[in-house]
């Protein structure tokens, strides 16, 4: 048996779609902050990201009620490739190595507040006529992606 569990912030609004079935599914991503002092005394700040998929009622919910920032605790299992047996891992257009650590969402708690998630989700609704800072993705030390700067995240 695995389990995962985690609490971090959307980095973007959830997108939910049917499955053949009429099943619903809401997928986002879940940025998780860690900040560390490493052995030479360096303060480190380290961003790990998560895909997490929901279903049915819960996908529903999630759909609804989150937005790019919301906090969020989420327990669940790892969704493994097939081929490697551990994180999707492919080769982007500028010939660097990714992976994806998707999870598949048992629990999903709501940690923002209702105040916070009607401005997040006013926020997220305002035109894009402000300006935007585009996010840029940042490796890892083992060449991976790990999503935008820590300057850039949304919380």
């Amino acid at each position: 048996m695995q389990k995962i569990i985690f609490i971090g912030n959307l980095g973007r609004d959830p997108e939910m779609r049917y499955q053949a079935n009429g099943e619903a599914v809401t997928s986002f991503s879940v940025a998780v902050n860690e900040d560390y002092t490493n052995a030479q005394g360096e303060k480190i700040k380290k961003t790990v990201w998560f895909r997490v998929s929901t279903w049915d009622k819960k996908a529903k919910a999630c759909n609804q009620y989150l937005h790019k920032g919301s906090k969020v605790y989420v327990e669940g299992r790892i969704t493994v490739d097939p081929a490697t047996g551990g994180p999707r891992i492919w080769t982007g257009q500028d010939g660097v190595s990714r992976a994806n650590t998707e999870v598949s969402a048992i629990q999903v708690e709501f940690l923002s507040s209702k105040a916070e998630n009607e401005a997040l989700a006013n926020k997220s609704n305002e035109p894009a006529s402000q300006p935007q800072h585009p996010a840029t993705v940042q490796p890892d030390p083992d060449g991976f992606e790990t999503g935008p700067a820590e300057d850039e995240l949304p919380f």
